[in-house]
């Protein structure tokens, strides 16, 4: 098979069920197909739970529920119990919005054991005016209640340049929710967030001061909260390994069934990924479409002599594709990439955006209002 070696993995380690993508928030990043709104169809709860089986059979031991929002599917305990059957570890990816004390109760009973909780900021008015939603008081409530279950608080917030300059009041209020997971992800820039990304690309000064608060509260509060702080592929210089590498360890189930190797694979021309409700899991894991960047046989240079290519297993071929309109390219975040410029024409682009917005958009974001209409921003 194209790309394929003796040496990768032979079974998905963790899959990743994207329930729904319905959600009641509106976050200018999200990581929804930007023509998701004509996806309606949604897998059913039997095939949902035949496929936990065949994941489990194959050796997945890490399941991920995910959307859109999945609190609002109504079968959710029901794959939860499931899962808990087949001893997988789960763990719910949730904006908190659909939760109540009630049902954390029975999800917690039906075996759930990790719940990842996001916010878009350490204010009321900035996490609802980036999330599209009056969500930050009940999000605040059912972090509590998660704390309360016995559970890990384990909190995420994207960062782009909207709240970046206010990592310290978001790491201030992990501190006061007793959060022992701060996971602080700076916007990846495919989706929705390629399309509003001279929006949010933040500075290279911004990213700087953010590196240096996280610093000195890791410094401060190591003993009590593991904080992670992902920097954006853009001002690396180096690409990350994308799931840690295509078809390696990583399934992504779509809700209506089609699974992807990587979160934005489904953007790639000429491929037809298979759906669970055609196709076996096993079968699909042998895929020519899951060998497609498997191993290094699919490598140009200067990647294919790479050093670095155990490692990052070539970056990302979305990223590639979104920028060089060829997903076989070498990925532009890489400075050894002879289209790097590309990242550093967008990151001035992106300044010069910001430069020009008069009056600024954010100031004083944790104690003031905010200033202007939503930047222009398009929304799911």
């Amino acid at each position: 098979m194209v790309g394929s070696s003796s040496k990768e993995p032979n079974r998905p380690l963790w899959v990743l069920a994207e329930l729904t993508y319905r959600c009641p928030l509106q976050c200018f990043y999200c990581s929804n197909p930007i023509g998701f709104a004509q996806t309606r169809r949604e897998l059913s709860t039997t095939d949902w739970l035949r496929v936990l089986r065949e994941a489990r059979e194959l050796g997945a031991v890490q399941l991920g529920f995910s959307g859109g929002e999945p609190l609002l599917r109504s079968d959710l305990e029901v794959l939860i119990e499931e899962a808990a059957r087949l001893e997988y570890y789960t763990n719910l990816i949730t904006s908190g919005i659909g939760m109540n004390e009630q049902r954390l109760s029975v999800l917690k009973s039906a075996g759930l054991d990790h719940i990842q909780l996001s916010f878009q900021a350490s204010t009321a008015e900035l996490n609802n005016y980036i999330g599209g939603a009056a969500s930050f008081e009940h999000k605040r409530d059912v972090a509590r209640l998660i704390k309360k279950q016995g559970y890990p608080m384990v909190l995420n917030v994207v960062l782009h340049r909207g709240n970046i300059d206010t990592v310290d009041h978001i790491l201030d209020f992990a501190e006061e929710l007793e959060a022992d997971y701060v996971e602080l992800a700076n916007a990846q820039y495919g989706g929705w967030a390629r399309l509003n990304r001279n929006l949010l690309l933040p500075s290279r000064s911004q990213l700087d001061r953010a590196e240096a608060k996280v610093a000195t509260f890791r410094r401060r509060l190591q003993s009590q909260m593991r904080i992670f702080y992902v920097v954006s592929d853009y001002f690396e210089g180096r690409p990350k390994p994308c799931t840690a590498g295509w078809g390696r360890t990583f399934m992504q189930i779509t809700p209506d069934g089609t699974a992807l190797p990587c979160h934005g694979a489904r953007e790639l021309p000429g491929m037809r990924f298979p759906r669970v409700n055609e196709t076996s899991i096993a079968e699909i894991w042998k895929s020519p479409e899951f060998n497609r960047f498997r191993g290094e046989g699919w490598m140009k240079e200067p990647c294919q002599t790479c050093p670095e290519r155990h490692q990052d297993f070539g970056g990302c071929r979305c990223q590639a594709y979104l920028l060089t309109g060829d997903p076989e390219n070498t990925d532009p975040a890489c400075a050894l990439s002879p289209d790097h410029d590309l990242i550093q024409n967008a990151i001035e682009t992106a300044r010069r955006t910001a430069s020009a917005m008069q009056p600024p958009k954010f100031r004083n974001v944790h104690n003031s209002r905010i200033h202007g209409d939503k930047l222009g921003l398009r929304q799911v």
